[in-house]
């Protein structure tokens, strides 16, 4: 039996299922005493340092932890769970650490987009019951702004590289703590996790461990889920946001066989996109909660939710914050949400009043989850202007002249579906938004939705020039080939698509084999 420390934030239904495909049961942490009974405890750590620290003491956890750390019994700790080990850290000054380990944690002061998002390799440091059954070679899944620095060596297991080298995890005695989400880490994380619970495994280096690790460009795969016009929730694929053909919403497969579908094929990460609202539903009988639950039991990588994310009124009167909402699809296994409409909304009212309320959906799900938790979801089209002068919006020079010949164009905000289009251009949108606390832009464009043309080079470029957070590049794909070309001609760090794999026209396994030895990728 594995007791599970829950307290209160974050995706933590991943890590139970992950334990308990392994064929263990887990009990819960209700009270300190629970703490002090078990005999192997995993901690995974969500969020932001402050808030797992506060809940921590405020639930009058803190020292039964301590206790337990101290006792050499079984330990797991994973992510912020990893950094709360340590005396303090850059993200909360405030608020202490546990001081288990001496040293503090900081924030990354590379040049590389920030959060560090994504699938990196491990330098080992020492051997490890953990590394059992992995060659050394395979890449597990990140998602951080704060790295820890330990005062001493002698407890680093693994290193990783982003920018400079950093401790990706800690072994001492029975106590681990890793980084990286080995419940998000595919087949290469769910042995990791194995080889802790068995508990009698030979320590072991792995024979290929890199001499540097780098980080792999993401291939995302992208479900647009609604109801039919049968209630019945389907995934479809719109051709420019119209996701009706013969006067009936195409019907791909179900969203969670075809989630399951994408992992085993070895999709990086899933990201659901509600498009039908049901903005009546109590918020206990969303159907997406269901959907994140039961693809949460099978598929482990990362799973992203957007549509919906904002404060809503139900059917019953009852009023629901977007912080509500948001941790409603963490608990029910989301990893991040993606926000959409209701950022242009903010953006526009930031750019009115010169000012953050602090009181926005993307503020508060960031303060309490951390920024790697929240996504932006733009879909912009493309304006033509005669001049850089022409418009109050950021312009840029293209490639491809307008119908009258213009060689200039800005990217128009769009919210409802595409539907309306809104006074803020797409780069400042982005701006904004990692000011006021996103992790990550998913880049949409209406103009290349469905036309397998390929992905907006210039739209890419001009949003990741003028932010420091990674970019996922969307709209256009139609063949393996527009992979290599967004990786190679663009820096963003990610590329989704939806129709092609939904038709199975390109499979991912075929996208990857294909980027195989041009970028650096995770193997299947």
């Amino acid at each position: 039996m594995i007791t599970l420390l829950d307290y209160g934030a974050g995706n933590v239904r991943s890590v139970i299922n992950a334990i308990e495909r392994l064929g263990e049961t887990v009990v819960l942490v209700n009270s300190g005493a629970d703490i002090d009974r078990a005999e192997r405890l995993v901690f995974p750590g969500v969020g932001n340092f402050g808030a797992l620290m506060r809940s921590l003491r405020e639930n009058d956890l803190r020292d039964p932890l301590i206790r337990y750390l101290h006792s050499g019994k079984p330990f797991f700790g994973i992510c912020v769970a990893l950094q709360a080990l340590f005396a303090a850290s850059e993200e909360a000054p405030e608020e202490p650490g546990l001081g288990i380990l001496a040293g503090q944690v900081q924030r990354f002061t590379c040049d590389l987009a920030i959060p560090h998002i994504g699938w990196n390799g491990l330098k080992v440091r020492q051997a490890s019951p953990l590394f059992q059954g992995l060659q050394g070679n395979e890449k597990f899944y990140f998602v951080h702004s704060y790295h820890v620095a330990p005062e001493t060596d002698a407890d680093i297991l693994t290193t990783t590289d982003y920018g400079y080298e950093f401790v990706s995890a800690i072994q001492r005695g029975a106590m681990v703590a890793t980084q990286f989400h080995p419940e998000k880490s595919g087949k290469a994380g769910l042995k990791l996790l194995e080889n802790f619970l068995a508990g009698t495994r030979e320590a072991v280096t792995p024979a290929a461990c890199p001499q540097k690790t780098e980080l792999a460009k993401r291939i995302i795969a992208c479900l647009d889920v609604r109801a039919n016009d049968r209630g019945d929730l389907v995934v479809t694929k719109g051709d420019q946001y119209d996701v009706r053909e013969e006067g009936t919403v195409r019907n791909l497969g179900k969203p969670v066989e075809l989630a399951r579908e994408y992992y085993e094929q070895g999709a990086d990460e899933v990201t659901f996109l509600n498009i039908t609202g049901f903005r009546d539903f109590p918020l206990e009988d969303m159907p997406m909660l269901e959907v994140l639950q039961e693809t949460s039991k099978n598929v482990f990588v990362p799973l992203t939710i957007g549509g919906g994310i904002r404060d809503f009124t139900d059917c019953n009167g009852r009023y629901y914050s977007a912080l509500e909402v948001a941790s409603r699809y963490f608990r029910s296994g989301a990893d991040k949400v993606s926000i959409g409409s209701d950022a242009v909304l903010i953006v526009e009212e930031v750019l009115k009043t010169g000012k953050a309320t602090g009181l926005s959906s993307i503020e508060q799900i960031a303060r309490v989850y951390g920024n790697q938790a929240v996504v932006i979801s733009i879909d912009p089209r493309r304006v033509y202007v005669e001049s850089p002068e022409a418009v109050l919006h950021q312009v840029i020079s293209t490639d491809f002249p307008g119908p009258n010949g213009e060689r200039y164009c800005w990217y128009q905000c769009t919210i409802k579906g595409g539907r309306e289009g809104r006074p803020v251009d797409a780069v400042t949108l982005a701006k904004v938004c990692e000011q006021l606390g996103a992790g990550e832009i998913l880049l949409n464009c209406i103009d290349k939705d469905g036309t397998n043309s390929g992905f907006d080079i210039e739209l890419i470029n001009a949003v990741r020039a003028a932010v420091t957070i990674p970019v996922i590049a969307s709209s256009g794909a139609g063949c393996a080939e527009h992979f290599l070309e967004v990786f190679e001609k663009t820096p963003a760090e990610a590329a989704l698509a939806a129709g092609i794999f939904h038709r199975k026209e390109v499979p991912i396994g075929e996208v990857k084999a294909f980027l195989t030895g041009k970028v650096e990728i995770r193997s299947v």
